[in-house]
């Protein structure tokens, strides 16, 4: 690191275990973990780290597995940190900290129409942003105006939507940059029916999602014309289990950790699944999940 922390207000935690931070309840511990106490203060800590330090963002834990050896760098906590949100200039304006079920239900009380899906995301508006999360259609960046990053020497850009590139779960933008926020362009309606279709849409994922166990969501991006789920499923792979990791038999797409899994359990079954399908279906899934750490 350069120089110290004595500028910085955020917390410092060492070999913080990270398996208490992730959905899915696994992972080693990272060597430092930093949670901002805002976002000068974030960009106050990123330039006193080395140019070489590994950094990673973290929201929820969402779409993440951690492996059991832990992560080698700074895991920058956002979740609980960086939460600020609100109507700026007609738009609503969201840190990435923010839930994007906070978002989707802060969007219908101010009549506000278009963030209902998000209410289905199971993350933080920072890693909606950076894999353009979406469902029932609609993805983040279909929403998105303008957005708030910082790089690693701590400056702080703000961003129009065009100087980005999205597609399906993935988004071209500047190296070494993290989202800090962004404005949303939604629409006026009427703040009961947004909220009725944000029942609606929970209802539904309660209904199909095994959210009883701990989870990471979707494992696979839906190929072209088709389902993972379905092609997962028509493998014979529904309840296939490695050690506590087991595919989920509410929804074939998700992986659910039984209670002792461990996530190099986790991957094995990832790399199971992804090699039977290719095998029986000829179809080779692309990983939604991001993998970090060292096993």
């Amino acid at each position: 690191m350069q120089g110290n922390l004595l500028f910085t207000q955020g917390e410092v935690l060492l070999n913080e275990p990270l398996a208490r931070y992730t959905s899915w309840r696994v992972g080693g511990p990272a060597d430092r973990m930093y949670i901002p106490a805002g976002l000068e203060d974030l960009a106050t800590f990123l330039h006193t780290l080395e140019e070489a330090e590994p950094i990673y963002f973290m929201g929820l834990g969402s779409n993440l597995l951690v492996r059991d050896g832990g992560v080698r760098g700074t895991i920058i906590l956002m979740h609980n940190a960086l939460t600020d949100m609100g109507m700026v200039q007609n738009h609503v304006y969201a840190e990435a900290g923010v839930t994007c079920s906070k978002l989707a239900k802060f969007s219908a009380r101010q009549d506000r129409h278009g963030a209902e899906f998000m209410a289905g995301i199971p993350g933080t508006v920072g890693g909606a942003l950076a894999m353009n999360a979406g469902c029932h259609g609609t993805e983040t960046w279909d929403v998105v105006a303008r957005v708030m990053t910082v790089d690693r020497r701590g400056v702080i850009h703000t961003r129009d939507k065009s100087e980005f590139i999205p597609s399906y779960r993935h988004v071209e933008m500047p190296a070494e940059e993290w989202f800090l926020a962004a404005w949303f362009s939604l629409a006026e309606g009427d703040a009961s029916e947004a909220e009725q279709k944000i029942k609606a849409l929970l209802a539904k994922r309660l209904a199909t999602q095994p959210l009883n166990l701990p989870n990471a969501g979707s494992t696979f991006r839906n190929p072209a014309g088709d389902y993972a789920a379905r092609l997962i499923e028509a493998s014979g792979l529904k309840g296939h289990t490695i050690g506590g990791a087991q595919v989920s038999e509410k929804h074939a797409n998700f992986i659910v950790n039984l209670g002792s899994s461990t996530a190099l359990d986790i991957e094995s079954l990832i790399k199971h699944m992804r090699d039977t399908v290719l095998e029986k279906q000829g179809v080779e899934l692309q990983q939604e999940v991001k993998v970090i750490g060292e096993y």
